[in-house]
């Protein structure tokens, strides 16, 4: 018993966190920004030296923008109810849930600041003279220990259909939840950025659920210098093919290709993050009907 509550009770677990902005008079398709592995919202809302985040970014350019929090990060709260088993003696340690909290060193790898730590790529854009802010973002993770597919993916078809269809953008770990979730309803999702996944589709898969329906996977720099990124590009690039040849309307996109160098897995928060906002701004107009 902790203070006055006693191990037992009814607690709420698998929401999603969203806080949002909607501009007046708003003409487009709401954006879902849904962050990656280790993270929270805080991705979106502003970059680790203080400037203008993409939540605040794509509501200027008129927007509804939706931030979420995945299920048990963040501001969603977890499932205790495991710890609080083993902690009293009604369960052993191996039903302790699978928690863990990316180290900076090997995120450095990851996240293509550099080839390892603290080596850094030429011409990157992350803005390391703030790293010691970026670190502080970073959450225990509880995402091993949820069922498959992951709770937020029913929360982001719900939260979709509420809004009448919707861009759901996301990032790294959530980068396979859009296709998940347009695969319980695909008629609530207006579009798929899925930005560096840590996996697309197989292109073995049911493409028929992506008909008529634009999708762009959006890559940084670097990636061919990573062995784990370069496998998953290439993945991406076969989806796409497949998808479209059964009707979609997907693209693959490296930033270098476009003219935006030096972007980092954490592109939202480079230097030039609001040059790469306003390209992916323009593609939205471009393809996403108002």
């Amino acid at each position: 018993m902790v203070g006055f509550f006693p191990p037992t009770g009814t607690i709420t677990v698998d929401q999603i966190y969203v806080h949002y902005q909607v501009p007046v008079a708003a003409q487009r398709k709401p954006l879902v920004l849904v962050h990656g592995c280790c993270l929270s919202g805080k991705t979106w809302e502003s970059t680790p030296d203080g400037r203008m985040g993409w939540d605040e970014f794509f509501v200027r350019r008129g927007f509804p923008t939706y931030v979420v929090d995945q299920a048990s990060r963040g501001r969603s709260a977890a499932d205790t109810s495991a710890i609080v088993q083993v902690k009293s003696g009604r369960a052993g340690s191996d039903k302790l849930p699978d928690v863990f909290g990316a180290g900076q060193e090997s995120a450095w790898q990851i996240f293509r600041f550099g080839p390892e730590y603290p080596k850094v790529f030429p011409g990157m854009q992350f803005p390391l003279e703030a790293q010691a802010e970026f670190w502080k973002q970073m959450v225990p993770d509880w995402s091993r220990a949820l069922p498959t597919p992951n709770p937020t993916v029913p929360a982001l078809s719900e939260l979709a259909r509420k809004l009448n269809g919707a861009v759901l953008v996301s990032h790294s770990q959530s980068g396979i939840y859009p296709f998940e979730a347009a695969s319980i309803d695909q008629r609530s999702i207006a579009g798929i950025v899925s930005i560096e996944p840590g996996a697309c589709p197989k292109a073995s898969d049911d493409m028929s659920i992506y008909k008529g329906m634009p999708i762009l996977v959006l890559w940084g720099d670097y990636v061919d210098q990573h062995e784990r990124w370069a496998g998953r590009l290439k993945a991406c690039r076969e989806f796409a093919s497949v998808a479209n040849r059964a009707g979609a309307k997907a693209e693959v996109v490296v930033l270098n290709d476009v003219g935006l160098p030096g972007a980092s897995h954490m592109l939202m928060q480079d230097k030039h993050s609001l040059k790469i906002g306003a390209w992916l701004a323009d593609w939205l107009d471009r393809h996403i009907a108002k």
